[in-house]
């Protein structure tokens, strides 16, 4: 999806963070074009900055402990919010969304903001390279699919087993309970948050996981 980029800016914990995000109007535009040629194309949800992503970036500049001098990891990053917040703090961050078009516009916001020490990649959860570690795994509103919550249990057990320390985002939806109480043996924090985003106020739960 082509479609022009705005610069937006984000105040989170008195730190402003700005970074590119597709222009809302030509995004809504083109889907429901695309929605005329097809009825069962999906709305590109990584195009906005959503409340699970803001939490996790205010609890990442509260708690720069997890993060300091560490090697991050963010999956599904969509416009990489929280990966360019951490970036100050951090030896190193891969951002990667499964989506290309994604991971451009995070490129975009990279360079913008002249972070050399952040990366962009593709990366699909679901055929992780063999290679791939890190410290600290990102995750924000990943969990909202049920049919790939057993995809996602194996793929954090994967980090976990490493010793990798996962650090995830979720609104609170009724649907993921099942999936986050399966998580909870792993939980060595549980912090929760309510975001306000245009007028509404969204809890969200953060929790840490480590083996």
């Amino acid at each position: 999806m082509a479609t022009p980029l705005q610069l937006q800016s984000f105040t989170i914990d008195k730190h402003t963070i700005t970074l590119y995000v597709p222009q809302p109007e030509h995004v809504k535009e083109l889907y429901r074009e695309q929605v005329k040629k097809d009825a069962s194309t999906a709305f590109p949800y990584w195009t906005k900055i959503w409340p699970a992503a803001i939490a996790l970036t205010q609890f990442l500049l509260q708690n720069t402990f997890y993060i300091q001098n560490k090697k991050l990891l963010e999956l599904a990053a969509g416009l990489g919010l929280p990966s360019i917040a951490a970036a100050r703090f951090a030896q190193s961050v891969c951002c990667s969304d499964y989506l290309e078009e994604a991971v451009a516009v995070m490129q975009q916001s990279i360079n913008h903001r002249q972070l050399n020490n952040v990366t962009c990649t593709v990366i699909n959860w679901e055929q992780l390279p063999q290679d791939l570690e890190a410290d600290v795994l990102l995750l924000s509103d990943i969990n909202y699919d049920p049919t790939a919550f057993n995809i996602l249990y194996k793929v954090l057990a994967h980090f976990i087993s490493k010793g990798t320390v996962v650090l995830l985002s979720t609104p609170q939806r009724l649907a993921s309970k099942p999936f986050i109480e399966r998580l909870l043996p792993w939980c060595t924090r549980q912090e929760e948050m309510e975001i306000v985003q245009q007028h509404e106020t969204v809890p969200v739960t953060i929790l840490v996981l480590k083996q």
